[in-house]
């Protein structure tokens, strides 16, 4: 019996697999099968990258620096930062604080907020997830996300809230499935400056629960959250560093955010690692006052190197054009996917990554507190049938993709083919509820 304690968000008591490696985008299991890695948020340069290998095998060598020293790897990771991953944004950007995980660097940024305004309330948009550590915790409204626990006999037992959250509404994004009655955002978000008003921070992603928007979005957001004295946050721990196709998402937009978070790929996979970048604005704010916020193992000698060699390989190896084609791959085919299989309901990504949605319930009454495994995981146990990984992040009917950026055309058809396989069963249970035959 294992002495790991084992959890997580996905409903039902299926074994998780056993990993005993990986090359690439793919994963080595115990049972001797290779499956593509469909579904790894935090691997950007797939598994043994060797860029990566040889940066942490030269930082494994260092002394352990705490964040209260200064470190000659921290000052070159934060330089490297700005002039790779914001180059051309330079009139805006400030300064780059590093962290262990995203949750770690959104509850960071929305706490710095909240000293900065004296504010307390903060606003996010409906379905978002922004971790599940302090403040972030607070910020994630999707249900079956509330960091407590999900009993599996029925029922849940959430941590109290720590925050009053203001929820905007969600955009639609979809290229499948969209509503046909799919307003501009300066429309559904007439309200906006009054529901942000005597907030903090107005925090927003790009991706969390299949909900992917485009400029118009943005843009209105952060004229609204400006209006209303509310710093704009861009969660960038998923799409920044590359996935969205751009160093960040919010370059497709015009405006800029006052703080962007980051974490997933920033490592490359090799590390954990996270950062908070501010404004220059923020920095000038931050003069002749100390920030009261400490970690002993932030910006660790491990953590930066990994960040200067994610930074470098992706600017060498001209990962963000390969992205770009692997988009309209991924778009085409879903969209030829989805025609063929009624099941399904949604589909809408950007970059490389991309979430196809079942029909079913309401996502809004999920709390994954069953042993049932829905629908969602069982067709991502049907796609690894033959080779791949897919994603349901712990969801009842959406299932995510989003491999490594290095994924090749073919590797691409592959994954994609999976879910084709996997989404069969998908079928036949939607054909068997609407009492087809």
């Amino acid at each position: 019996m294992s002495r790991l304690l084992r959890t997580g968000l996905n409903a039902g008591d299926s074994a998780p697999l056993t990993v005993v490696g990986g090359e690439g985008v793919y994963f080595h299991l115990q049972d001797g099968r290779r499956l593509i890695d469909g579904s790894n948020t935090g691997g950007g340069l797939g598994h043994r990258h060797p860029k990566m290998v040889e940066a942490i095998r030269k930082a494994a060598d260092t002394p352990v620096v705490n964040e209260g020293w200064t470190w000659i790897g921290r000052e070159k990771a934060a330089e490297d930062l700005i002039d790779t991953a914001f180059k051309g944004e330079e009139d805006w950007v400030g300064a780059v604080r590093f962290c262990i995980s995203g949750s770690e660097a959104n509850d960071m940024a929305l706490s710095l907020c909240q000293a900065l305004t004296q504010k307390t309330a903060l606003a996010t948009r409906e379905r978002a997830y922004h971790g599940l550590v302090g403040l972030s915790r607070s910020m994630t409204v999707q249900p079956h996300w509330h960091g407590g626990l999900a009993v599996h006999a029925g029922g849940t037992r959430r941590p109290a809230p720590m925050v009053d959250v203001k929820i905007l509404p969600a955009p639609d994004g979809a290229i499948y499935g969209a509503s046909p009655n799919n307003r501009p955002a300066r429309e559904y978000l007439a309200d906006a400056t009054a529901t942000l008003a005597d907030t903090a921070a107005t925090i927003i992603d790009y991706t969390q629960g299949g909900i992917y928007y485009d400029g118009d979005y943005q843009d209105e957001v952060a004229r609204r959250a400006a209006e209303a004295g509310s710093y704009w946050i861009a969660d960038e721990v998923v799409t920044g560093a590359g996935r969205s196709g751009r160093w960040f998402a919010f370059q497709g937009a015009q405006s800029r955010p006052d703080i962007v978070t980051m974490g997933k790929s920033l490592g490359g996979g090799a590390a954990s690692v996270a950062a908070v970048v501010v404004s220059k604005a923020i920095v000038e704010q931050l003069k002749g006052k100390s920030w009261q916020n400490y970690g002993t193992l932030r910006g660790h000698p491990i953590s930066m190197a990994a960040v200067s060699a994610y930074l470098e390989a992706v600017t060498e190896e001209n990962i963000l054009a390969h992205v770009r084609e692997m988009e309209a791959l991924f778009a085409r085919r879903l969209v030829e996917i989805a025609r063929r299989h009624p099941s399904v309901k949604r589909v809408a990504g950007q970059g490389l990554h991309w979430t196809v949605e079942l029909h079913g319930p309401d996502w809004r009454a999920w709390a994954a507190d069953t042993t049932e495994n829905p629908i969602a995981s069982r067709v991502a146990t049907r796609a690894m049938e033959v080779g791949a990984v897919i994603g349901t992040s712990g969801e009842q009917t959406s299932l995510f993709l989003a491999p490594p950026l290095i994924i090749s055309e073919a590797e691409s058809e592959a994954l994609l083919e999976a879910l084709d396989h996997g989404l069969q069963l998908a079928d036949e249970e939607f054909a068997s509820s609407n009492g087809s035959h």
